[in-house]
């Protein structure tokens, strides 16, 4: 478990546990405005424990401040083995404290042992706030971008 002292907060980076998952959905819902519950716990039962796929927490004690999902994936579309972070959600109340920050580094350190060198994210064009966070962690375009096509017959 690894810990960290800032603005005289005490707060640990820590793998989830699944009395966590109630708290996480409840910061997610209050981030995002949709209530996701069975995702969560799907997503924790695929993240729980396995090699190569990491689910940690920042907590504060009793309290869940934030947390950040990834995993190692390979030569999807011939991209060679690589980290993806596919969800990070932070309290408000706890964004200027460097929270977001610890749990990507923490994320970063984990695949960096597993022996990826690089790390790859997917947002919303829209998602500035997201956005202006991964970019504040050195993130920038990678060679792939992102295609689709509607299926449901109004090009929506």
């Amino acid at each position: 478990m690894e810990s960290a002292k800032i603005d005289g907060d005490d707060f640990n980076i820590r793998p989830a546990v699944a009395d966590d998952i109630p708290a996480v959905i409840e910061l997610d819902e209050g981030n995002t405005g949709i209530a996701k519950p069975d995702y969560w716990r799907e997503t924790f039962a695929r993240f729980g424990s396995r090699p190569g796929r990491y689910f940690l927490i920042a907590g504060e004690g009793d309290r869940v401040s934030g947390f950040i999902i990834g995993q190692i994936r390979a030569w999807e579309f011939g991209s060679p083995p690589c980290g993806w972070i596919f969800a990070i959600g932070v309290a408000p109340d706890s964004r200027l404290r460097k929270v977001g920050t610890r749990l990507f580094d923490a994320m970063c350190e984990r695949l960096r042992r597993d022996g990826v060198g690089k790390v790859r994210t997917m947002l919303a064009l829209d998602d500035g706030l997201n956005m202006a966070f991964f970019r504040s962690q050195g993130m920038m375009g990678g060679p792939f971008i992102q295609l689709e096509k509607s299926l449901k017959g109004d090009n929506r």
